[in-house]
């Protein structure tokens, strides 16, 4: 995943510059602009435009108060990557590093003075919240809703007053689930544009991503050190709160089960119905009854609802209308199962959402963890379903 850059090869910068703020100002008059919007921009200026805001000078800010600032930013995953960021990204000249969650909201900026300052008047700051339709065409806000890299210059943001400015943006997603955790973004003086800046962002996303594996790497290397002696008892499994595996014995599993919580069953192939029991550093798993038979029941008569049955022990659930197509699409498929690009071009008329695909899979094995397996998505062996 790279950045596209917004300038074209052979093109002047400052010329380029010019040309985009005559295109912005004709477009938005309603007259034929001198070069064409890039296919990005224009999807963005068209739901900007819906959504009612204006060109001209700017529009309403949004910002937090300091302990909801505070809150998020210690609740954020990539905190602890934000000190490599800076060393990386922080110390250019004329430029401003921004990290933001995944709402849009920027969590930490840092740059030299006199870039603050020029950010400051924009409403470009910790707290602000820099979505597109709080602030209109920008690299944060649109690379959100693109879910995709973008890379923004002069007269493409819609904005009049952002047009002294570049800024290009890449999603960051938890390595483990596909999830999106926030954006990192660059942004200067349009003029101080350079071509190695998009290249440098992938690099920041790809630090940021490393970073959260190799923590969660730890996490689960620490769960090892304290739990394993427990596992000699018998059948059983050692995961954290999010139901990734540290470590087993007598079962093979993949990386992940359903997440634990207290006092409720959970299934796990090969295990039937187990109750987990609470560790310091996560849960141990292991069989509550001899019978290791696993059921699935998805009704979907009124509201979608799932029923799972191991042994003497189960659950009923409410499940979501995309998890609900997941699970029927992956009945259907059997033991073939189905890719990422099928699962995309099923749900989606296309491939070209691996990314979401991924993480509402992610999110559904949160429930049902190793009963859907991966590479292909599938239901395990051995687990039975009926849909009515």
């Amino acid at each position: 995943m790279s950045v596209p850059g917004a300038v074209p090869p052979g093109c002047s910068l400052p010329a380029y510059a010019r040309d985009l703020i005559r295109m912005h100002d004709a477009v938005i008059a309603g007259g034929r602009p001198p070069l064409r919007p890039r296919d990005v921009v224009s999807r963005s200026w068209s739901r900007v435009i819906g959504l009612g805001l204006k060109a001209d000078g700017l529009n309403a800010r949004d910002w937090l108060s300091e302990d909801e600032l505070a809150r998020r930013r210690e609740n954020s995953p990539l905190r602890d990557a934000v000190g490599d960021l800076k060393q990386v990204l922080g110390a250019m000249p004329h430029v401003l590093l921004v990290v933001t969650d995944a709402d849009g909201v920027i969590l930490w900026r840092e740059g030299t003075p006199g870039v603050r300052r020029r950010a400051d008047e924009l409403g470009f700051f910790e707290g602000a919240e820099w979505t597109e339709e709080r602030v209109g065409t920008n690299a944060i806000g649109t690379a959100l809703a693109e879910a995709a890299p973008v890379e923004l210059l002069a007269g493409e943001h819609f904005e009049q007053n952002q047009h002294p400015w570049y800024c290009t943006a890449s999603p960051v997603h938890d390595p483990r689930t596909g999830e999106l955790l926030g954006v990192i973004d660059v942004s200067g003086p349009a003029l101080t544009l350079h071509p190695a800046i998009g290249a440098l962002v992938e690099t920041g996303r790809r630090l940021a991503e490393a970073q959260i594996w190799r923590w969660h790497q730890r996490r689960l290397d620490r769960l090892r050190q304290v739990g394993e002696p427990l596992l000699a008892t018998g059948p059983a499994l050692l995961v954290d709160d999010d139901g990734w595996v540290a470590a087993g014995a007598g079962v093979s599993v993949g990386d992940r089960i359903a997440a634990p919580s207290a006092g409720e069953p959970i299934a796990v192939p090969g295990l039937g119905a187990c109750l987990p029991e609470r560790l310091a550093e996560g849960w141990l798993i292991r069989p509550a009854g001899p019978d290791r038979r696993v059921t699935l029941d998805l009704d979907l008569t009124h509201t979608p609802l799932l029923t799972l049955q191991g042994g003497d022990t189960g659950w009923r659930r409410k499940v979501t209308r995309r998890h609900t197509e997941i699970l029927v699409l992956l009945h259907r498929a059997g033991p073939a199962g189905l890719s990422a690009e099928a699962l995309s071009r099923a749900l989606y008329g296309d491939a070209e959402h691996v990314v979401t695909v991924r993480a509402e899979v992610s999110r559904l094995r949160r429930l049902l963890g190793a009963l859907v397996d991966t590479r292909p998505y599938r239901l395990a062996e051995g687990v039975r379903m009926t849909v009515r």
